[in-house]
């Protein structure tokens, strides 16, 4: 109730008596609405802070999340690169070892033929006591030689 407000059937005394009364339920009302605004505020500004610490984590576990996300992606496409690497390499090395298969059978042709048509050494040898006896037949087309040869052994007794 305002201070300045008249009661009527009430005589001067409780007038006075009401407007006191009022004005001191007016300051204790306003006294308590401050304390509430002061605890509300006080309750406002803890829940901001709380509220800018959590988004603080929630931002650092983010970029923990990212960054694992990041790393599990390199990690995934540095395998991907090694194992083509592998493949091709196994693919190269497999085509080489055919090539060099193929290069063999024609040296085995070639060194074959070459012998023939050009000649070839046959022979054999024996070793009795201290010498060594050594027969070579040598074909050269149409031509062939023979060669016996007896050689002595240096043993020492």
């Amino acid at each position: 109730m305002p201070i300045n407000q008249h009661v009527p059937d009430r005589g001067p005394e409780e007038n006075t008596a009401m407007t006191e009364t009022s004005a001191a339920v007016l300051i204790q009302a306003w006294w308590r609405g401050t304390l509430l605004r002061r605890s509300l505020l006080h309750a406002a500004l803890n829940a901001w802070i709380i509220q800018s610490w959590w988004r603080k984590i929630l931002v650092k576990v983010r970029e923990k999340r990212r960054r694992a996300a990041l790393e599990l992606y390199a990690q995934k496409a540095w395998a991907t690169v090694k194992l083509q690497s592998w493949f091709r390499m196994w693919r190269i090395r497999q085509r080489y070892c055919r090539l060099l298969n193929a290069v063999r059978i024609i040296q085995v042709y070639w060194r074959w033929h070459s012998c023939h048509t050009r000649g070839f050494i046959q022979g054999d040898y024996e070793i009795k006591e201290n010498h060594l006896n050594i027969q070579l037949e040598i074909s050269l087309g149409a031509q062939a030689c023979k060669v016996q040869q007896c050689i002595t052994l240096p043993i020492k007794e």
